[in-house]
């Protein structure tokens, strides 16, 4: 069947119109914004899905990736404010916002943000002395994500992180660092050494102290349990000596013969006790001092036995039943 020019023309219409329609969508994957130019100018951001552009006469300028990239910092030689010499890398996580400020403020976005980094780095930690630049990274990262995030903005960029990787001294400073580590190891166990002797010696101390205190406290409860026991022997010894005074005012020849014996014995115990005596030899007479025994045990009887000195009889002899 041969086509007459009307039929060719709505054919090349219909493909026209579907060539148009091709070159008039866009389809934005997700992450993504591209930046619509009309005759070389920015006029608007496309979003993630489809999206409809004018044909042939808009155009897609730059497709910006809007999930968060990372750049790594190169290794750079950085003196801090101690005159110390050390290399520093590190990385940065950027984030872009705005895609037309990113793909029309910047050139060459992802080496300016390199660039940016490293010479906020040799200011940051150029600022620092070496001990600080050690001991507060944290301080560090929180200060470069300060700066260079303020100093992104006018580009469309977010920084989310600075991270620090690696702080290497020269070898010399790290030998040195190392000595004297060691040194300050070793002054801190010669301290706690020094710590725990002073510690032993003061619960010694305080041990001798309590043992003493222990010690006088006894010696305290033994003296006075000894004065208690020499006041009850006083007071038997008086109570005694009352007894034996009213059987001799009684005329009680066995209490006589008791004051006579007692005081014998003393005498005895004396001599007896006397450093210069070795040998001790006594013209005793046994009857008397066994007389004297047994007037004691009879004044004690009569004591224990509430009889009265009146019905004793006056002589050591027993009483007569005629």
């Amino acid at each position: 069947m041969e086509l007459d020019g009307l039929s060719l023309t709505l054919i090349a219409l219909g493909v026209l119109a579907v060539l148009v329609l091709f070159a008039g969508a866009k389809v934005v994957p997700q992450g993504y914004n591209f930046t619509v130019e009309r005759f070389g100018r920015y006029i608007r951001t496309l979003k993630p899905g489809l999206n409809l552009i004018i044909p042939f006469v808009d155009s897609i300028g730059r497709k910006m990736n809007m999930m968060e990239q990372v750049v790594d910092v190169p290794h750079q030689e950085v003196i801090t404010r101690d005159n110390a010499t050390v290399t520093v890398n590190g990385v940065n996580f950027y984030q872009i916002l705005d895609a037309a400020a990113a793909a029309y403020e910047v050139a060459q976005l992802e080496l300016a943000v390199q660039n940016l980094t490293m010479t906020n780095i040799r200011t940051v930690m150029g600022s620092m002395d070496l001990d600080q630049l050690l001991s507060n990274r944290d301080e560090i990262n929180h200060r470069l994500l300060k700066v260079v995030d303020a100093a992104v903005q006018p580009w469309g960029l977010k920084i989310t992180r600075i991270e620090i990787k690696d702080i290497d001294p020269p070898k010399d400073l790290v030998d040195s660092m190392g000595r004297q580590m060691k040194a300050e190891r070793e002054k801190r166990a010669l301290i706690l050494e020094a710590e725990g002797k002073r510690q032993a010696a003061i619960l010694q101390a305080e041990g001798q102290k309590q043992s003493q205190v222990l010690e006088a406290e006894g010696r305290r409860e033994a003296a006075f349990r000894d004065a208690e026991a020499r006041e009850r022997s006083a007071e038997a010894e008086a109570k005694a000596t009352e007894v034996v005074s009213n059987a001799i005012a009684s005329g009680s020849v066995q209490a006589i013969n008791y004051f006579v014996a007692n005081n014998y014995i003393k005498a005895l115990e004396g001599l007896a006790r006397s450093p210069n005596q070795k040998v001790l030899m006594l013209p005793v007479e046994a009857s008397s001092v066994i007389g004297a025994i047994g007037g004691i045990a009879e004044i004690a009887k009569e004591a224990f036995s509430g009889d009265k000195p009146a019905n004793r009889p006056q002589s050591g002899r027993p009483p007569s039943t005629t």
